[in-house]
């Protein structure tokens, strides 16, 4: 569920297995990948093309060192052509808006603002960067996440735990906040590894807890660009809520037809000694980025198990109205 965390035009251009991309020898490192003519391309020289774009969707994978990596060198190469910039984070929670506010008006310090904000555990190691170059330069900081405590009923309740939340609470919710795509409804279960037409209510719930969240954030874009005219959003999230289009980027196109968006997407190799890509990589956005995969977590299954029950545990501690 971590990882839960429109078309596009994609090249016909049949990619090799490998494309004598140098090796990914750190995790730092990347492959930027324009999906129009399956070749490299540089982070400037993909900035400079999407200078006019309304939205930047980049999508990560969360704690992966090289996506946030990229990710801040996206935001300097895109600000010269467009100081006008808005950086929008799903890793922030719309109802601590007011204390995210405060610490970029120098009225909070760090250390304070990721208590009061509830920041992620990652905050310092992957998104300061980002949030510190904004402060620096005076651009706005988006909180565009749903509340975590009505995300968390809705995957346990369905939609109808809504009702039994606070007038100001529901207030801050977009309107139709269930839109839901029929593709992505499909990938989404299908990566649950269950079937949409018979789905649980389990499976139900946790699905419309996953597009609350993508609703949410396409709702919370919108707004910024409706106050701060002329701007661009730079927005970041999990993989799946942009990938191939959907999830956040369809509920966007779902209310503003017109909007220009252009998404960002990651793909971890088999093999960073010889990294390469296939046709359904290029798929994913309109440019994808290549990553060395992670150390794995776990080599004992049952310890994984009891971190995941830990998990768990600590969601079932919240309670729902």
């Amino acid at each position: 569920m971590l990882l839960l965390a429109g078309c596009s035009t994609v090249s016909t251009v049949e990619p090799a297995p490998t494309r004598s991309l140098p090796p990914l020898h750190s995790l730092l490192n990347t492959h930027l990948i324009d999906t129009d003519t399956g070749q490299y391309i540089t982070a400037e020289a993909l900035a400079e093309r999407w200078q006019n774009v309304d939205v930047v969707i980049i999508g990560e994978l969360h704690g992966h060192n090289g996506a946030h990596l990229l990710q801040a060198r996206m935001q300097v190469a895109l600000y010269p052509h467009r100081p006008q910039q808005i950086l929008s984070l799903e890793q922030f929670n719309m109802d601590y808006q007011p204390q995210l506010d405060r610490y970029l008006a120098g009225e909070l310090g760090e250390a304070e603002m990721i208590e009061d904000a509830q920041a992620w555990d990652n905050y310092r190691a992957s998104y300061r960067p980002l949030v510190a170059f904004s402060a620096a330069m005076g651009v706005p900081v988006i909180a565009a996440n749903a509340p975590a405590t009505v995300v968390r009923c809705v995957g346990r309740q369905g939609e109808e735990a809504l009702g039994a939340f606070a007038p100001e609470t529901r207030e801050l919710l977009p309107e139709d906040p269930f839109y839901s795509d029929p593709a992505y409804r499909e990938r989404f279960f299908g990566a649950l590894g269950g079937h949409s037409t018979n789905a649980s209510n389990q499976l139900e719930n946790r699905y419309k807890a996953q597009v609350l969240r993508d609703n949410t954030m396409a709702s919370r874009i919108l707004e910024a660009l409706d106050a701060h005219p002329e701007h661009q959003v730079l927005h970041l999230t999990g993989t799946f809520h942009s990938e191939n289009r959907l999830g956040t980027v369809a509920a966007l196109k779902a209310r503003a037809p017109d909007i220009q968006v252009r998404v960002l997407s990651p793909v971890v190799v088999d093999n960073p000694r010889a990294p390469g890509f296939d046709q359904a990589d290029l798929e994913k956005g309109d440019a994808i980025y290549l990553l060395a995969p992670l150390p794995p977590e776990y080599v004992n299954p049952e310890r994984m198990k009891a971190a995941i029950s830990e998990q768990f545990a600590k969601a079932r501690d919240i309670e729902c109205p």
